[in-house]
This record gives structure tokens, C-alpha cells and sequence, in this order.
């Protein structure tokens, strides 16, 4: 690798050396790769944490823990998956590194606001830490953190919950410095309908941080508020009620979902239309769908809230909003294969990601109108049902969509290739194991195997059984992927600026890209995604990798 394809060299700023250049920097580029190691540390916690919780379940009665443990590692797993994994990955570091390049800008609008998100999202993490090893230890609440459990018990709530309002801050940050570099930053050429459609998901997700964020926020202080000085918020003794809670909560987490979801639609949106040389179908359709989810996706928080007690009329609107919600994500999906229909489609590894997200989500997808559906969702609420379809969206989506997205911009971000087949390998088996693993748990939940229980009756040991089996294998196939990537950079193989054929602006600039982004102006496509000119392949353009 030259010189001037040697990322250290070219990103790094005037006057700055070794690690001052990194935690005191304001390029945005360098910030998405400090994201990209801290998210991947926390991922491969939570990883573990779960591969623990299921081989616990694999059978009847005490396997490697006990059930206070098991409590407290089910609550860890779900507030790093959650809080430091699936809510920033994508946004942070892809949204960071690459969201004022295909603005056709230089920086995003804030960038010390920036470094700041960083440092607090390094700060939530630390107290997500620290909760461990004071007082009582990390709680065992459920990433929920529901009152009146959170409130009275013993364990280490307040400094959890800490953690996640710490991390709900550098959402919120993110989210405002985005909105203001789309409209404030982008290239004075570009229009709205020449915007990519990764940072227009990146737009309607920035909307949803910045308006739901707070909600979580309060009600966060208000548990620590409560836990502290007994104020009688949520208590129904002294005039609370708990209920206020979960409307509170899911206030915000039913459109964290989203915050979740859409950036990983983006990146689909992105990848389909490369691996199969033709034009993405129905652009505004899919730019209006990403809106509309953020709108809509806002006003069906209480349909987690079916077995609370609520008015039947509240029931049946929620119901309906949850339905009519489903229709955007519909119109995603029918885009992305009307787009592959006829087209010059080359597999490649992140088009086989993307291909095993369409159809995890799509599964994931239906099982929520099941679970919209007050009916069936009264049969199925807290089982097992729930957990598995949580997990085809939240994993099954954006997991998938975070593995597809490395896959495809990791040229763009170090300048070297990785190896197709290990990647392929690797892709086959945790799409292999994550069916084996959730499909299980969604017959377990029509059985009635409540989640979070630490032991279950005999006939669901062949279930449970299963699925340990296929969550093994889904972590094998993962770490195949990440170790083919790890090992790119002992055998560099340097990475052209367009190793797949793309048409907006991050091909457009060298791999990786330079400090300032671009040398000169860059020259706007009228339509982001115009293949009729680009007629070679994608193995010609990546040394024959397949």
C-alpha cells in the first residue's frame, strides 16, 4: 500500500500525532472508525452474554448458572444490545464516516459536537461498566427497567440507568448534527432528489432521535428521581401509577425501533442497486416511506400495552396504526426487489447480506402484525413469540444490515479488500444459525413459553434445545466474518476508489478517503444512481476476490 493510500497518513490533521490525533480529532471520518471499534467491542460483550443465556436454556434446571445470574445476564445483554450496539451502529459509524461525503461536503455542521457524542457515548458505556462492580451489581430489571421492580429492588438500577440516559444524550446530539449538515452542509448543487437514499435514512432517523429522545430521558430521571426520594410518581400508594411508566417508555422505544430499522433499510437501499446495475425502483417512494415510518412509526407505542387494561377504543386505534405503519416498510421492500427484477444482478457478499436481511425482515415484519393484532397478541404476549420476532427485526434487520454494510463500504474505509469466500461462509452460516436459533422460540411462544424464565416445563426442552444448537452456529458464522475482515489487513490487497461499480459520491473520491474529503469540487450525477454508463464487473474491479 502507497503512501497516499495509507489512511493514517492522509486523515490525519495538522500539528496532531499518534492518539491525540484520534481523541482530540474532528474529522468525521476518523470518528466513524472510533464508533466502528467501541460498537464492535460492545457487540461481541452482548454476543457472549447471549450465547450464554441460551446455553443455559438447553436444558431443564440449572446448565451454567444460577437464576439470579441468569436475571442480571439477560439484563446486560439486553441494555448493550440495545443502548450500545443496534441504536448507534449504523447511524455512528456509517452515518458519521460517510453521510457529509455523499452530501458532497466536508465535515458534518457540529464537529466538535461530534467528538462530544463520542466521549458520551464512551462515558455511557463506562458506567454501564462501573454498574457491575458497585453495590449490589448490574440490576436484574430487563432492559425495560418497569416499575414498580425497578424502583424497590436492591440491585444497581440507578447507575444503569445512568448509563442509558448518558447514552440517550449522544443520540440526540447525533441526530441534531445530521438534520443540520443535511439542510445547513450538502453541496450547493444537489437537490433533494439527488441525495442518496442511505443519508436520506439517516434524515428521517436524525428526526426520530431528536423528538423521542427526550421522552426516555425524563422518564429515566424521573425512575432515578424515584428510587431516590420516593416522590410517588409511579407508586400507587401514593397516588402514581404505574402504568404512566410504560406509556412513557414505550413512547420512546417503539420509535427506537426505528431509530434501529431505517438506517439499515438505507443501506439496503444503497447495495441493491450497485449488485444489480440498474436504477433503484420507485426513488421518492422509498425516500417517502423512510418519512413516513418516522411519522407513523411515533404513534404506536401502546400496542405493547394490549394486556395493560387499556379502552377498547384505544386498542383499536393503536391496532390500526399498527397495520397502516407496516405499509411503508412494505413499499421498501417491494422496491428493492422490483429493482433486481431484470437486472444484471453479480453476488457479491454484501448483496447476499442484504438478500438474508430482506428475508429476515420480512419475516420479522409479519410476526409484528400477529402481535398487532389484539387477538392473537393477548395469546402470545410475553412468551417467547415476542423474543424471537424482536430479534428478526432488531437482529435479523439491522444486525444483517450492519454485517452488509461493513462488507460493502470496508473498502471505502481502509483501502483494502477482504477474501469473498470466507465472507460468503461466514454469511451462510449465521443466516443459517439465526433460523435455527429464532425459529424455535417462535413455536415456543405459540406453545406459551413465557421469556425470562430461568427454567420451563419438559415438552419445551426440544425447542430450547434447538435453538441453543443454531445460536452456536450463528456465532460461528459470525465470527468467520469478522475474523476474514481482521485478516485483510495482514495481507493488504489495495481497494481501487469504485471497487463495485457505484455511482454517488463516496466512489467518487480515493479509498480511503482524504482529510478534506474532496480535492476538487465534485461534479453531482443528476440521479444518484445511474448505471447506464458503468459496464464492466464487479470481479473485475476487485482482482478476481470471488
Amino acid at each position: 500500500m502507497t503512501e497516499t493510500q495509507s489512511f493514517y497518513t492522509i486523515s490525519a490533521p495538522p500539528g496532531m500525532h499518534g492518539i491525540k490525533a484520534w481523541l482530540l480529532t474532528h474529522d468525521h471520518k476518523r470518528l466513524g472508525l472510533m464508533y466502528l471499534a467501541a460498537v464492535l467491542f460492545w457487540f461481541f460483550v452482548a454476543l457472549f452474554l447471549g450465547l450464554m443465556l441460551r446455553t443455559e436454556l438447553m436444558s431443564q434446571g440449572k446448565t451454567i448458572m444460577e437464576p439470579e445470574l441468569y436475571n442480571s445476564v439477560f439484563t446486560l445483554h439486553g441494555v448493550i444490545m440495545v443502548f450500545l450496539f443496534v441504536i448507534p451502529a449504523i447511524p455512528a459509524i456509517f452515518g458519521n464516516f460517510l453521510l457529509p461525503i455523499q452530501l458532497g461536503t466536508d465535515d458534518v455542521f457540529f464537529p466538535r459536537l461530534n467528538l462530544f457524542s463520542w466521549y458520551l457515548f464512551m462515558f455511557g458505556g463506562l458506567f454501564a461498566l462501573i454498574s457491575l462492580f458497585w453495590g449490589e451489581g448490574f440490576p436484574d430489571t430487563g432492559w425495560t427497567f418497569y416499575v414498580p421492580f425497578s424502583v424497590e429492588v436492591d440491585t444497581n438500577v440507578g447507575l444503569t440507568v445512568t448509563a442509558a440516559f448518558i447514552l440517550g444524550m449522544s443520540s440526540m446530539l447525533t441526530g441534531l448534527n445530521f438534520v443540520t449538515t443535511f439542510h445547513r452542509k450538502r453541496h450547493k448543487d444537489m437537490g433533494l432528489m439527488q441525495i442518496p437514499l442511505f443519508t436520506w435514512s439517516l434524515y428521517a432517523t436524525a428526526w426520530v432521535q431528536i423528538l423521542a429522545t427526550p421522552v426516555i430521558s425524563i422518564t429515566f430521571v424521573l425512575v432515578i428521581l424515584e428510587r431516590f426520594l420516593s416522590i410517588g410518581l409511579f407508586d400507587p400508594d401514593k397516588g402514581g401509577d404505574p402504568l404512566l411508566y410504560q406509556h412513557l417508555f414505550w413512547m420512546y422505544s417503539h420509535p427506537a425501533v426505528y431509530i434501529m430499522i431505517l438506517p439499515g433499510m438505507g443501506v439496503i437501499s444503497e447495495i441493491i442497486p450497485v449488485f444489480s446495475r440498474k436504477s433503484i425502483f420507485g426513488y421518492k417512494a422509498i425516500v417517502w416511506s423512510s418519512m413516513g415510518i418516522a411519522v407513523a412509526g411515533s404513534l404506536v407505542w401502546a400496542h405493547h400495552m394490549y394486556t395493560s387494561g387499556m379502552s377498547d377504543v384505544s386498542v383499536f386505534i393503536f391496532s390500526l396504526l399498527t397495520f397502516l405503519v407496516a405499509i411503508p416498510s412494505a413499499v421498501k421492500v417491494f422496491s428493492w426487489v422490483a429493482t433486481m427484477y431484470k437486472g444484471s444482478i453479480e453476488m457479491t457478499p454484501p448483496l447476499l447480506l442484504s438478500l438474508i436481511f430482506i428475508y429476515l425482515f420480512s419475516v420479522g415484519g409479519l410476526t409484528g402484525l400477529v402481535l398487532g393484532a389484539v387477538g392473537p397478541d393477548i395469546h402470545v404476549h410475553d412468551t417467547h413469540f415476542v423474543v424471537s420476532h424482536f430479534h428478526f427485526v432488531m437482529f435479523g434487520g439491522t444486525g444483517f444490515a450492519f454485517f452488509a454494510a461493513l462488507h460493502f463500504w470496508w473498502p471505502k474505509m481502509f483501502g483494502i479488500m477482504y477474501k469473498f469466500k470466507y465472507a460468503y461462509v461466514g454469511s451462510i452460516l449465521a443466516g443459517i444459525g439465526f433460523l435455527f436459533h429464532y425459529v424455535p422460540m417462535l413455536i415456543l411462544g405459540m406453545q406459551g413459553m413465557p421469556r425470562r424464565y430461568y427454567d420451563y416445563l419438559p415438552q419445551y426442552e426440544t425447542g430450547n434445545f434447538l435453538a441453543g444448537i443454531g445460536a452456536y452456529i450463528m456465532c460461528l458464522g459470525i465470527v468467520i466474518m469478522f475474523v476474514n475482515l481482521a485478516l485483510s489487513f495482514r495481507k493488504r490487497v489495495v481497494a481501487p476508489a469504485d471497487p463495485w461499480g457505484g455511482t454517488t459520491l463516496e466512489w467518487k473520491v480515493p479509498s480511503p478517503p482524504p482529510v478534506h474529503n474532496f480535492i476538487e469540487d465534485p461534479i453531482l450525477p443528476d440521479f444518484p444512481y445511474d448505471f447506464s454508463g458503468i459496464t464492466d464487473s464487479v470481479t473485475e474491479n476487485t482482482d478476481e476476490r470471488v
